[in-house]
């Protein structure tokens, strides 16, 4: 297993409009490249900050080498315009050593 630990910076206003691309392109990143899903937290600084599951570095350098360019255009604009320019970064990219987290809805 894989993780990959990203950070945005979102233009003031444009959250929602963030959150939505972000949900609809990481959906479109799971179906079309073998992604297992993510999870989007936001920091007290206001970053916006995800948590992404891959099954290997292998898949996930596939993606990579699109630039994850899934098929839902309108998720990849949304999320695009909201934010800053130069903003996002790929914190840390690393196998997975030993693995406690579970699923559970609430």
């Amino acid at each position: 297993m894989f993780a990959v630990i990203y950070r945005w910076r979102v233009i003031p206003g444009l959250e929602a409009q963030f959150e939505e691309g972000w949900r609809a392109g990481t959906e479109r990143i799971a179906a079309e490249f073998g992604g297992w899903g993510s999870r989007l937290h936001r920091s007290d600084d206001g970053a916006f900050i995800a948590y992404a599951q891959w099954p290997d570095k292998a898949a996930w350098e596939r993606a990579m080498e699109t630039r994850m360019h899934h098929s839902d255009d309108e998720a990849r604009r949304k999320y695009r315009e909201a934010i800053v320019p130069g903003s996002f970064e790929t914190l840390f990219a690393m196998p997975v050593v030993s693995d406690l987290l579970e699923l559970r809805r609430a």
